[in-house]
């Protein structure tokens, strides 16, 4: 199937620079791109970042912790 995509100048210049020096085309490199995305979410191998603990403080930006005070606030095992 043929299509248009809309691709900004400075990220085709990139792409075209990667197809010279990697000896092959813009579409393999494309095509390969999107299988692999594609692969990624139908195997649920979409890897997200860990949340990060939250500590809540009654006057932002006023609490200083060190290495040791974190202990304080954030349970670990």
């Amino acid at each position: 199937m043929r299509t248009t995509v809309d691709i900004p100048d400075p990220i085709y210049r990139k792409l075209k620079v990667r197809a010279a020096t990697e000896g092959t085309t813009i579409k393999e490199i494309i095509l390969s791109s999107l299988n692999e995305k594609m692969h990624e979410r139908e195997s649920g191998a979409i890897k997200r970042r860990p949340p990060f603990p939250v500590i809540r403080s009654k006057n932002p930006g006023s609490l200083q912790l060190g290495e040791e005070g974190v202990y304080e606030y954030i349970p670990f095992p």
